[in-house]
């Protein structure tokens, strides 16, 4: 039988890890996270920065917020452009009148970091997780290259293509599973934003999108051919189809910069239909993989830290393993409502290609959704309520 070195083994260091482990360092349960990248990779991959109301109360109150209370920006608008004109939509006054503040997700590892350390929490870089197994009352990592480690349970925070939901799924757990069938270029600029609001464009070439993420950097999607090559796409052609989809001939120039990074990303969602049994428990993308069309992956990480801290410690601390049999329970309905929303914008967004009569019917479909948007306030209290909440 493996004797126990750790409360919590924590695989992955990414939002998900990092606040689970750093909620478990103030409840006083022990942990050391394993991940497979170096420090400098983690804290310098740029992903995206949307927190919701719920995401930031948890990370306010537990006192990882300094960073994103001092640099992040409150969000209460988004605009929609079409072949109608624009329109913007205050979504901080409809629904439950909730902002979103945006803080580079890359900056917010980097204080989750440097916090968990603080703390006295232990990380090991470079240290990639091979395999999961329980012996009895632990459960045993194995580390490429490296010694094995152990602990009264393993957390699985390391993506869809990590160890702990490999180790969850060969033991029968099924997925759900869609994938949508569309693809953006994704492209990092080093250019202010060009619009106050985070920009959805519906153009008959496809989706565009604006995403303000700092002062001088900004991320814009385009949307693309499955198995495009980003290297097919230069600057030039980047910025040229960015002007026509955000019709920049109707509403004024983009603020151009050097292409910082582009990368094409397909849109798959996937649920687990258990999140974790026995000594082993996921949260984050190793539980579900969501479509990034409705900006929820990092705050549905926030949230299943925070439900699988309190059921950890009650285990742990107290014999009670009542939150983690209702771990399920807890977050799969919010997870859903989450999923449900994502796929609803992927509809609003994407209108189908080619120019057949099928076609035509599909895209005039999204425009009425569209217009329904604009001007029914019950649509758009559905869509603040949803859009900003988890």
């Amino acid at each position: 039988m493996a004797t126990a070195q750790a409360g919590v083994v924590i695989l992955g260091a990414g939002p998900a890890g990092l606040v689970l482990g750093n909620l478990l360092l103030d409840r006083g349960v022990d942990c050391v996270i394993l991940e497979r990248r170096d420090r400098a990779a983690v804290e310098g991959r740029a992903r995206a920065g949307f927190l919701a109301a719920h995401s930031v109360r948890v990370l306010t109150e537990h006192g990882l917020a300094d960073g994103l209370l001092a640099r992040g920006k409150t969000h209460t608008t988004c605009l929609f452009r079409g072949d109608r004109g624009e329109f913007t939509l205050d979504y901080g006054t409809l629904g439950l009148g909730q902002p979103h503040t945006v803080y580079p997700q890359q900056d917010l590892v980097r204080d989750l970091i440097a916090e968990y350390l603080r703390r006295g929490g232990e990380i090991r870089f470079g240290a990639e997780a091979g395999e999961v197994t329980e012996e009895g009352a632990a459960a045993r990592v194995r580390v490429r290259g490296g010694a094995d480690v152990t602990g009264r349970y393993v957390a699985g925070c390391d993506g869809h293509r990590g160890t702990g939901r490999a180790a969850l799924t060969a033991r029968g757990t099924r997925t759900a599973r869609r994938d949508h069938g569309v693809s953006w270029l994704a492209v990092l600029v080093a250019a202010p934003p060009s619009l106050e609001a985070v920009g959805y464009a519906l153009h008959e070439r496809g989706f565009a999108g604006h995403m303000a993420r700092t002062d001088t950097v900004t991320r814009y999607y385009l949307q693309c051919p499955r198995g495009t090559d980003p290297a097919d796409w230069s600057a030039d052609r980047i910025w040229t189809e960015l002007a026509t989809r955000l019709r920049t001939a109707e509403f004024g120039p983009l603020r151009s910069g050097p292409v910082l990074e582009k990368a094409v990303v397909d849109l798959r969602s996937d649920v687990l239909d258990s999140p974790g049994a026995g000594r082993l428990w996921l949260a984050g993308d190793a539980a579900g993989l969501i479509s990034p069309s409705a900006a929820k992956g990092a705050n549905l990480a926030v949230l299943q830290a925070e439900l699988l801290a309190l059921a950890l410690e009650a285990a742990l601390a107290h014999g009670d393993g009542t939150g983690l049999a209702r771990y399920a329970a807890d977050c799969l309905p919010r997870v859903w409502r989450a999923h449900e929303f994502s796929h609803w914008m992927s509809g609003l967004l994407h209108g189908p290609a080619g120019v057949d009569d099928e076609a035509r019917y599909g895209r005039r479909l999204q425009y009425a959704r569209l217009e329904s948007l604009r001007a029914s306030r019950a649509h758009q209290d559905f869509f603040a309520e949803n859009y900003t909440g988890i």
